[in-house]
């Protein structure tokens, strides 16, 4: 396998840091600010997103567990998924346990019907979805491109790529017969460069930018705004999996990090808030 050095990983460094603020409410903010993440607490039910409608996928951990959790303690009622039934379980009585509002169903997004089934679920549950935010993925380990599997390959497309696809198919018809509503996918700094040895996970988040691209075209009209956040190095199992098959650790990777550090899963989601801004956002 090609040799991996930090700055051939990182040259792009982190655009997600409160990526989530700026796709949501359509107000980019500068990558170099130090955001506060939100601190953990009870629920306020008049929070800024009293009665909203959060879908979530791959909520059962990381930047979708940290999402789920902030949307909650903001007023949200959230509805999310992932494959992990015990962990997802475990994240929505947490929430609840803070007085939020919160549902977990069982899904995997590689599925059609199991998508159409989740998307039905919050519908039939709260009447409505006013945002979604397609965050499921998978790394992929590190090979070169004749390294790597057609399975590998396979599987990280699907659960990636087709993931993104097969959520918005879903959300967007609930949208347009709501009157509107906002649609964030979670992208990467490999949806905007090439990393060598990372050839399915790159080629996969490429096809998300490009998706959310398209789907802001298809409906900025519908008062339905779709944008992506492109999260750099986020400390995450994910992470940490992926800095171990290239041996590397937090403090290398951390030297050419624009922000020399690196951020939190609650980062990616702070300062969150909502208006009629249309078009998308890839980075």
């Amino acid at each position: 396998m090609a040799d991996v050095t930090r700055r051939r990983m990182l040259t792009a460094g982190a655009i997600g840091a409160a990526g989530l603020a700026a796709a949501v409410t359509g107000k980019a903010q500068a990558n170099t600010q130090r955001p506060v993440a939100p601190k953990p607490g009870k629920a306020n039910p008049d929070g800024k997103f009293k009665d909203k409608v959060v879908l979530i996928t791959g909520a059962t951990s990381e930047i979708g567990e940290a999402t789920a959790r902030a949307f909650a303690q903001e007023g949200a009622k959230v509805y999310f998924c992932g494959r992990r039934e015990a962990l997802g379980e475990k994240v929505a009585q947490a929430i609840r346990a803070n007085g939020g509002q919160a549902t977990y169903h069982k899904a995997d997004v590689r599925q059609e019907n199991d998508v159409k089934a989740f998307v039905d679920g919050c519908v039939q549950k709260y009447g409505r979805i006013d945002i979604a935010f397609n965050n499921a993925g998978i790394e992929s380990p590190p090979g070169t491109i004749a390294e790597h599997s057609l399975e590998t390959w396979t599987n990280v497309m699907t659960t990636n790529a087709t993931g993104v696809f097969l959520s918005m198919k879903y959300e967007l018809p609930v949208m347009l017969k709501q009157g509107g509503g906002v649609i964030v996918n979670n992208a990467s700094v490999s949806s905007h460069v090439g990393f060598a040895t990372i050839s399915p996970y790159s080629a996969s988040k490429h096809a998300i930018a490009s998706l959310t691209k398209v789907a802001a075209l298809e409906y900025s009209d519908k008062n339905i705004r779709v944008n992506s956040i492109s999260p750099g190095a986020v400390d995450t199992p994910m992470l940490r999996r992926a800095l171990a098959a290239w041996k590397t650790d937090f403090q290398t990777v951390a030297e050419d990090y624009p922000l020399e550090r690196i951020v939190k899963p609650e980062e990616c989601i702070v300062g969150m808030d909502m208006d009629a801004t249309g078009g998308y956002l890839a980075g």
